[in-house]
């Protein structure tokens, strides 16, 4: 196995079955493993010698069903174009405060709760929905839930006032996280050699529907209105759950545990997996540099020397785009065992991209490379994180990824709280600091986890 993961099940000899395994909420005897999948043991849980005798045998047809179930490039850019509609729902009211506020007649205070209300909802969604894509048949649970998210779209264009808005927003949120069920799903479908890759290219999706969302809903709201801006989602999500019951292959649940050990699952990974706990480590880093960079590049751009509009800020998404795209390629460093390394030299790159951006006060080409920069830095990270905990465990993926995107979310609270706080201390030069120092912490937390494992 190369360095972005390790299992049980691979190269290590067979242990007798444990008689507390039953009672783990991670070791589950008995699993319905899916199309694709080996049964594999978490790190720390014991591997039952049926398991170990019968890994080989399943890794070995594990492209060949992989094959089976239509993983085409095709099916692989739907779930990539539905995961970036899914996160996307989350952005289209950030650019339209303004025009929601003077339409329902409402105060700023209460119309920022609006986003509030939609993350508040996704957090809860990422905590009691996704694992559950552990041990539900997700052919039927992603459309459905992508059908839901459609009728909170329409809820939402048409509200009558802001409480309606405000709930319809929080089930919006709660809806949305179809496309973190998507991405370990995707994980699961492919087989070894190629995991990386095809998790690349569905999480860059993922990363570009939080750029596009936020031109596409400021154009349209600029043309019809921001209720046309939520009733377009509500089609475009009507139209992808249909098109995925219709594309996406049959997938049985791959095991079988109580909801709430299956919550209690994901803890016992985190406390079990040093793997899982780097990553998240990571990506708490990645969303808070993230966040503190384009939250504070809106005070940067709308004041002196630039005074843009808030239209004009917005295109600057489109550099970031540029970033996410180029970043896929991230997945396929994974594939060929060159996960750690990379994971360094992506580091090294937001560090440099940060030094870039610092000079972006003075000059807008400094800035324009400084985002591409960053964003590849930053979206390949992600990318490698989410390739390497995949690893960990064939029938927890939904579960891993429950815990990376909650750390996420959490880094992305600390960045939006410390953008402000920099940005009064110091202004940009402030900002181009803290996220220079943060991007080396994390470079010399890979330093030193590097160097103790070849020890």
């Amino acid at each position: 196995m190369d360095d972005s993961g390790t299992s049980a099940a691979e190269g290590e000899p067979a242990t007798a079955p444990d008689p507390a395994a039953a009672a783990d909420p991670v070791a589950v005897p008995g699993s319905v493993v899916a199309p694709g999948e080996a049964t594999v043991a978490i790190s720390g849980a014991p591997a039952t010698a049926a398991n170990t005798t019968n890994t080989a045998a399943t890794n070995t047809a594990a492209t060949v069903v992989a094959a089976a179930t239509g993983l085409s490039l095709l099916l692989v850019l739907v779930f990539a174009v539905a995961s970036g509609a899914a996160v996307g729902n989350l952005y289209y009211a950030q650019p339209l405060l303004d025009m929601i506020a003077g339409d329902l007649r409402i105060g700023q205070g209460p119309a920022g709760l609006l986003v509030t209300a939609t993350q508040v909802g996704y957090a809860l969604g990422i905590m009691f929905i996704v694992p559950l894509g552990d041990v539900r048949n997700r052919r039927r649970m992603v459309p459905l839930m992508m059908g839901l998210s459609a009728l909170s779209l329409a809820a939402c264009a048409a509200a009558p006032g802001f409480v309606v808005l405000l709930c319809s927003l929080v089930a919006v949120g709660l809806t949305t996280v179809a496309g973190q069920i998507l991405i370990p799903f995707a994980g699961d479908l492919a087989d070894d050699s190629s995991r990386g890759k095809v998790v690349g290219i569905v999480v860059s999706g993922a990363l570009t529907g939080i750029l596009v969302a936020r031109i596409v809903s400021g154009f349209i709201a600029g043309v019809a209105g921001w209720r046309v801006v939520f009733l377009c989602a509500a089609v475009l999500m009507l139209g992808l759950s249909v098109t995925l019951y219709r594309a996406i292959p049959a997938a049985p649940a791959k095991t079988a545990q109580p909801y709430r050990a299956l919550l209690r699952s994901v803890l016992v990974l985190v406390r079990r997996e040093p793997t899982l706990r780097l990553a998240m480590g990571y990506g708490v880093i990645c969303m808070a540099t993230f966040t503190i960079f384009w939250t504070a590049l809106t005070f940067l751009l709308s004041g002196p020397p630039y005074r843009y509009s808030t239209a004009a800020i917005g295109l600057f998404s489109l550099a970031g785009l540029v970033g996410s795209i180029a970043a896929q390629g991230a997945g396929r460093l994974h594939d060929r065992g060159w996960s750690k390394r990379a994971t360094g030299v992506f580091w090294l790159c937001a560090i440099a991209a940060w030094a870039i951006c610092g000079f972006g006060r003075y000059s807008l080409v400094w800035l324009l490379v400084g985002i591409v920069v960053l964003d590849v830095a930053t979206q390949g990270q992600r990318i490698l994180n989410q390739a390497q905990i995949f690893a960990i465990s064939a029938e927890a993926r939904s579960r891993v990824n429950t815990a990376y995107v909650t750390g996420n979310f959490v880094g992305g609270a600390i960045g939006s709280i410390t953008a402000s706080a920099l940005w009064v201390a110091g202004g940009w030069t402030a900002v181009s600091a803290a996220g220079a120092a943060l991007s080396a912490v994390a470079f010399g937390v890979w330093l030193v986890t590097t160097l103790l494992s070849r020890r």
